[in-house]
């Protein structure tokens, strides 16, 4: 189970991506569990607004995504795609990893803390986000 150790920030999905992201985490319950689990949990959380009405520097499906990890204070740029379309080699980050869990719905600003399966934790912070990268 990844866990939380702070309040969670609020977080806004698309419609189109609340649907897809809560299938994905259904159908991804056996394989990977905690991740699973934790993106259903921010799917059931999140502030949902028509897909046409998204708000600027919001992570979304496809975004373009500029991150930092708090602990080591490395800056990161992906782009967050469904698994099937994952390449970390071409910066293609899968929504179904802890990171790409955290960073979906997260707007410029905002920073998540999580608890990794090893039981360490994790913080991020969108420094950019995109619209959808080509």
């Amino acid at each position: 189970m990844i866990d939380m150790r702070r309040e969670l920030p609020p977080i806004t999905l698309s419609g189109f991506d609340v649907e897809r992201l809560d299938r994905l985490a259904m159908a991804a319950a056996g394989l990977f569990p905690n991740t699973a689990e934790f993106l259903a949990r921010e799917v059931a959380r999140a502030n949902v607004v028509p897909s046409g009405v998204v708000p600027a520097g919001l992570v979304t499906m496809g975004s373009k995504v500029e991150f930092r990890d708090d602990s080591t204070g490395q800056a990161r740029t992906v782009t967050l795609v469904y698994p099937d379309e994952a390449d970390l080699a071409a910066g293609k980050l899968s929504v179904l990893s802890p990171v790409g869990a955290a960073l979906i719905g997260l707007s410029v600003g905002q920073s998540i803390e999580w608890q990794t399966p090893s039981g360490g934790w994790r913080s991020l912070t969108v420094l950019r986000a995109g619209g959808v990268a080509a």
